[in-house]
């Protein structure tokens, strides 16, 4: 069971105050500093749901949120921070330097029909140009080719 529970409005408003393009970056850590000092527990503690992730670089790392309303549960030690209508499971552990989910929005591919091979098995053969074909430079027509000289034909 849950050791402590508790909904905080944080003010981020300070964000603003550094560079455009640390704004969103400075405010999770706003977030996670903020848990840690309310809470009583180490800023290495503290996790942040992808959701409040998720809001918080929403409209871009240039514009965050001034405030957000989360909810915090200690538990063992440890701070799990959660949107107020997200559910405690959604937590993810991640570590520095890993490699990154998937992104849900793409599309899997489809299954091949009947008859039809994969579509990562699938080989066009590669078409060469042949040997006595020879490149000519790219020259728009009627432009001359060195200073001075004009092409004619």
């Amino acid at each position: 069971m849950a050791e402590l529970e508790r909904v905080y409005t944080i003010p981020l408003g300070k964000s603003y105050d550094y560079t455009r393009v640390r704004r969103a970056r400075t405010a999770v850590k706003m977030i996670r500093s903020f848990l840690a000092r309310h809470m009583k527990a180490g800023e290495d503690d503290v996790r942040v749901s992808m959701g409040i992730n998720e809001l918080v670089w929403a409209r871009g790392i240039q514009k965050p949120p001034r405030k957000i309303k989360i909810r915090a549960v200690k538990d063992a030690g440890r701070v799990l921070a959660f949107l107020m209508d997200e559910k405690a499971g959604e937590v993810k552990e991640e570590k520095k330097g890993g490699k990154k989910a998937p992104e849900a929005g793409k599309k899997p591919e489809a299954a091949p029909k009947e008859g039809e091979e994969p579509a990562a098995k699938k080989e066009e053969p590669k078409k060469e140009a042949p040997a006595e074909q020879k490149k000519e430079p790219a020259v728009a027509p009627g432009k001359p080719e060195k200073k001075g000289e004009v092409k004619k034909g």
